[in-house]
């Protein structure tokens, strides 16, 4: 990552099985980078779901499923939030009805997801996919077409379990996993393959994050975590009681 505005990679953070919070993690990261300085986007591939309207109050038209079946650029998709960080962060969140979601999940919508994403690297310094469990097409797109793939899952035996069978999935389709991110990592490490921790944010409503925008103990688990995912190299402030180290797996 140059850390000058735009040429950023693309990252897929994709939850290793459903309520994995690979929408939350998305957002943080890029609350993260933020703080550092960066301008970031997190796109919404995620289209079942739709959690990253959760972050733009109101009406969102067109949103992202909008501007992929009707050829439209990212841009139009895309919503500023209002963050006290000294860069900035982009989302473009799916808000649709059925019959669109359907549309959206076309190999040709799921073509020119990919063709998105890439322009996207080129106005931002990062940008983040909200990606669910690969099965369909703009997942696969979103995966084959990042430069990383972050492999999100909870710190539970179920997490654990998803990890060689998510890997598997992502081998079909030609695409690794370079980071895995054990989330709500509350007590004894369930994940041995987790590079990163991350723990439950106090806050937990998706409306009310990201909280890692402050010096606190889940933004230095959140640092760490991006810093795996992303390979930067990020000089943030830390709260005085806090340990890197507690926060890393082991």
């Amino acid at each position: 990552m140059n850390g000058t505005q735009g040429q950023g990679d693309s990252y897929a953070v994709v939850g290793g099985v459903g309520g994995a919070g690979a929408t939350r993690l998305s957002v943080e990261f890029a609350a993260t980078l933020a703080r550092d300085g960066r301008d970031v986007a997190v796109v919404d591939a995620a289209f079942a779901t739709q959690g990253l309207s959760a972050f733009v109050p109101g009406r969102i038209d067109p949103d992202v499923t909008g501007v992929l079946t009707d050829d439209r650029p990212l841009t139009e998709a895309e919503t500023r939030l209002g963050l006290p960080a000294p860069g900035s962060v982009t989302v473009a969140p799916a808000r649709a009805p059925f019959e669109r979601l359907a549309r959206a999940k076309t190999s040709e919508c799921a073509r020119r997801l990919a063709e998105r994403l890439s322009a996207a690297t080129e106005r931002y310094d990062a940008v983040f996919v909200d990606v669910p469990p690969v099965g369909a097409n703009q997942a696969v797109a979103a995966v084959t077409a990042a430069d990383a793939v972050a492999l999100a899952v909870p710190d539970t035996e179920r997490g654990s379990d998803a990890v060689p069978r998510l890997c598997d999935r992502l081998a079909d389709v030609d695409a690794g996993v370079d980071a895995v991110v054990a989330n709500f990592a509350d007590g004894d490490r369930s994940v041995g393959a987790a590079d990163a921790a991350v723990p439950t944010a106090e806050t937990t409503a998706l409306s009310e994050a990201p909280v890692a925008v402050e010096p606190n103990e889940f933004a230095v688990a959140v640092a760490s975590a991006t810093e795996a995912v992303t390979g930067a190299d990020l000089d943030l402030p830390e709260p005085e009681s806090s340990s890197m180290s507690d926060y890393l797996p082991g």
